[in-house]
């Protein structure tokens, strides 16, 4: 848990992590299914206590550390994303070989072959800057680690977004059935932009550092 131990808001100094038992005094949470069918909890918090030993690193620093962890979490994720990209495209293209219009398969129709074409590019993208970030994960640097995970949100999440899309569209109306695997895994994409910020807020970011080389 991260908590402010000196300081004012908005100070990068004060801000302590500490471990805290989830069966402790005062802690409270209330489970719930997101969208996506993953498992998420509201925990509250009110008047814990917990030992010295509790305290990671030291107590009036512990943000760099933090952000250190949100950073592994977003090269974790943009590795699942990737995953799940490959699978939307797989999916999509399968289906245009054997979903049939005016009497052929709808893969001949040469708009289609584009946007199959669009969402492999998108994958190739990602996966390139996910595996940059990945390698990134180790760096010392703060600033070029972050550089290089808003990067690698912002095109996810914008990748993601296409291909998600684009998928939907082409399935038609089965896309967007709860029996059929591509809708959940729009929705699986669509929780992994929003998670630690999504592609705007990390392209934003990413346009105050600089760019991703800080020019």
């Amino acid at each position: 848990v991260t908590a402010r131990t000196g300081g004012g808001t908005g100070d990068e100094k004060g801000i302590g992590l500490f471990l805290v038992d989830a069966k402790a005094d005062g802690v409270s949470r209330r489970g719930y299914a997101m969208q996506d069918g993953q498992r998420a909890a509201e925990v509250t918090l009110e008047n814990v206590a917990v030992p010295a030993e509790a305290v990671f690193g030291d107590p009036e620093d512990g943000l760099p550390l933090a952000r250190r962890v949100v950073d592994q979490g977003i090269a974790a994720l943009s590795a699942e994303a990737v995953g799940v990209m490959a699978a939307m495209q797989a999916l999509t293209v399968d289906y245009m070989k054997v979903r049939k219009q005016f009497g052929v398969p709808i893969g001949s129709f040469q708009v289609l072959q584009h946007k199959a074409v669009d969402m492999f590019v998108a994958i190739e993208q990602a996966r390139s800057i996910t595996t940059f970030a990945t390698m990134m994960t180790d760096s010392e640097d703060d600033a070029e680690r972050a550089r290089a995970m808003h990067a690698a949100k912002a095109e996810i999440g914008r990748g993601g977004t296409l291909i998600g899309q684009n998928a939907v569209q082409i399935h038609g109306g089965v896309g967007m059935t709860m029996e059929y695997t591509v809708g959940h895994y729009f929705k699986r994409m669509t929780m992994i932009d929003l998670t630690f910020g999504d592609s705007f807020h990390h392209l934003g970011k990413l346009a105050e550092m600089g760019g991703l080389f800080g020019e």
